[in-house]
């Protein structure tokens, strides 16, 4: 019976910090619609693809699923615990599916990624024909020390100062595109994506094993469902 206990509340605990982070997704999603959505002229189909909306509705989901969890641990409710159950199992089917096919499309995501950088410098060079001076490539290229998608040649005679190399007086700008330098960042935190991912699937895993614990001990002592 003390082991149950424990259980019960290790998954009240557990369900409260992912109710939290969840609210705190929820809270950025909302922030990013009330504000510009940053780096939408480098990558358009960001704006397309309305990433305010996608973190709202995934808070909403998180919040929901432990909220779930955490008050069936501690009414020991028969129909909140299956709940939780399906939809952890559900969340991880997704996020298991959405890794196996980043991986098999990972060349078609780098041409998209690739086209979708020269309509963003083509819309930038557009902008700045118009009078405006900087945006986000600017912090992009000074961050990354970079210059345009391949190399300082993209911008035409229309090069901005970010692409300026500081204090070299025989290297006028960055040699390298922001291309290459994004790509090779996320390989870079490829690995720790990597185990982020199988960290949280086998927290899912293991809040399922102990829902379904619970569930069965709730069933074997015959309080049936509340």
């Amino acid at each position: 019976m003390s082991c149950l206990k424990c259980l019960k509340y290790t998954m009240c605990m557990v369900n409260f910090i992912f109710f939290i982070c969840g609210a705190a997704v929820f809270g950025i999603g909302i922030y990013l619609m009330t504000s510009s959505t940053r780096f939408s002229s480098i990558l358009p189909s960001l704006q397309a693809m309305n990433i305010a909306n996608t973190l709202f509705i995934i808070g909403i989901i998180i919040t929901c699923v432990s909220f779930l969890g955490f008050l069936g641990a501690l009414k020991e409710n028969r129909c909140l615990l299956i709940s939780f159950f399906i939809l952890l199992f559900i969340l991880m089917l997704a996020e298991l599916a959405t890794a196996c096919i980043l991986l098999m499309y990972e060349s078609e995501i780098e041409k998209f990624l690739d086209n979708d950088l020269k309509i963003g410098l083509k819309n930038s060079k557009d902008k700045r024909i118009n009078g405006t001076e900087t945006d986000d490539w600017d912090t992009v290229q000074i961050t990354f020390q970079c210059c345009g998608i391949y190399n300082s040649t993209d911008w035409s005679n229309n090069v901005p100062k970010s692409c300026n190399v500081p204090g070299n007086g025989t290297q006028k700008y960055w040699p390298q595109g922001c291309f290459k330098k994004l790509q090779a960042t996320f390989e870079e935190n490829l690995l720790n994506a990597g185990i982020g991912v199988i960290v949280v699937c086998i927290i899912e895993v293991l809040g399922m094993c102990f829902s379904m614990t619970l569930f069965c001990h709730i069933s074997r002592s015959g309080l049936g469902y509340k």
